[in-house]
């Protein structure tokens, strides 16, 4: 199953706090958020997967959870639909994950 693409709309329309640095690009039916230009996090089967980082999870406290957002990938956390209505906590959430990668590998 696919996402429906307003619901990536407003994601992306609850993330417009970090533009222009945040956008979207839709992969086999499902989507990827960009920010910074690194992915860092999914939309799948309208769900929003976020990359896990400790922080992350400190931040979300009780309201973390973990999902896997297709066959085969990495756990993710499972973002609510209550943080993903708070626009203030979903873009905490965006820049805490990202800060908190691990450095991208590059190569050549």
């Amino acid at each position: 199953m696919s996402s429906n693409p307003t619901t990536i709309t407003y994601i992306v329309d609850q993330l417009s706090n970090l533009a222009p640095h945040i956008r979207s690009r839709k992969m086999f039916g499902e989507y990827a958020i960009y920010y910074q230009d690194r992915v860092i996090a999914l939309v799948c089967d309208d769900t929003l997967f976020v990359k896990i980082t400790n922080q992350g999870k400190t931040l979300l406290d009780a309201d973390y959870a973990e999902g896997i957002p297709y066959p085969g990938a990495k756990a993710h956390i499972k973002v609510a639909e209550e943080i993903i209505n708070d626009q203030g906590k979903l873009c905490q959430l965006i820049t805490i994950t990202y800060n908190n990668l691990p450095p991208k590998k590059w190569s050549i």
